[in-house]
């Protein structure tokens, strides 16, 4: 069975008839002409826009708790020129 883009009450691809299987999740729809909408299209582009920002956060979250990060910038805001412990790259000096 195709499984058509339920917008609301109606179908994106305008096809009418209560015998016909309708999902709102993106990855379940098999009809070309819902798929080719431009409300399925932009339904796409914001649940993929939505992952890359959670994505993000989550990234953030984790560069937030990373031990190296703290001590760069405690030796950035200490006086004087300050070594950095070997790993850190070819940066010799803060």
């Amino acid at each position: 069975m195709i499984t058509h883009y339920k917008i609301g009450k109606n179908l994106a691809c305008g096809r009418h008839g209560s015998n016909l299987i309708a999902s709102t999740e993106l990855a379940r729809v098999k009809c070309r002409n819902c798929r080719n909408t431009d409300a399925f299209k932009e339904a796409r582009r914001d649940a993929r826009n939505a992952a890359r920002r959670a994505a993000r956060r989550a990234k953030a979250a984790h560069a937030a708790n990373d031990w190296r990060y703290f001590w760069e910038e405690k030796l950035t805001r200490m006086p004087g020129r300050q070594r950095l412990p070997r790993g850190f790259g070819d940066q010799p000096f803060v």
